[in-house]
């Protein structure tokens, strides 16, 4: 009996290590800078001094590229008003951006912003990134998708699960080495989850920038839109119709 309860305990130590508890976090502002508060923001990019934002709503939807300190828009472009625009990823020299119920991926190139094609898929788009050899994508459940970024087709779904349960409406994505950080739709949370398990790691709290981030009463005014700055290991967060961007970094509480 005693082998046997060691052998037990040994195991039990093992599970635990490999799932260790999950972190949770705050961000902390290191700066703001503004938003257009016209932008229903669906998808957010950073590439050099530039935000690539998708933005959503049925006849008002864009693709668009904005000034990061000013948050001067650039270059937009609308959707057909049939279509309303969901997350966004670069691929190279392209982007990719998707609808939510049209399952219509639509192909731009990154200098112009002008269409180059399109891709479909079965399903809700919601959040998507690039890792670099893989798009990730999301549809509203707990499914975390792994597609091919040439051919858009599906490889392998993971559940996102936190604490072994399901996390669902899991939203905007950003791609970040072995990690993705997705929001939470209609929460102020963000969850940092391994993108070969779908097991989320660290849990962050975003409630404090809700005030200061100036959020306007509209019940579908919620946090969302995650960019990573690889040069400062920093990102840029910001929410549907808010007028500021915040610069900021992940700390433990």
């Amino acid at each position: 009996m005693f082998p046997l309860v060691l052998l037990g305990c040994a195991l039990l130590a093992a599970g635990c290590e490999a799932s260790p508890p999950v972190v949770r976090m705050v961000p902390q502002v290191i700066r703001t800078v503004p938003h257009d508060p016209g932008a229903y923001t669906q998808g957010l990019i950073l590439q050099g001094n530039r935000f690539y934002e998708s933005t959503g709503q049925y006849g008002s939807s864009t693709i668009r590229e904005v000034e990061v300190e000013t948050g001067r828009v650039v270059v937009s472009r609308p959707l057909g008003e049939e279509y309303f625009g969901e997350g966004l990823a670069r691929v190279g020299d392209r982007l990719i951006q998707l609808t939510w119920q049209e399952g219509v991926a639509f192909i731009y190139d990154l200098a112009t912003l002008s269409p180059v094609g399109s891709m479909e898929y079965e399903g809700h788009g919601w959040g998507l990134c690039y890792d670099g050899t893989f798009l990730y994508m999301t549809n509203g459940r707990a499914d975390l998708q792994r597609r091919d970024p040439e051919t858009f087709q599906l490889l392998e779904t993971l559940q996102v699960r936190l604490d072994g349960a399901p996390v669902f409406q899991v939203n905007e994505l950003e791609c970040v080495g072995d990690d993705i950080y997705a929001n939470v739709f209609m929460s102020n949370r963000i969850v940092r989850v391994d993108k070969a398990t779908g097991v989320v790691t660290a849990e962050i709290d975003a409630t404090g920038l809700v005030p200061e981030g100036g959020r306007p009463l509209d019940a579908g005014a919620v946090l969302n839109g995650i960019a990573w700055d690889p040069a400062s290991d920093t990102f840029y967060l910001t929410g549907k119709l808010w007028p500021t961007m915040f610069q900021v970094r992940f700390v433990e509480r």
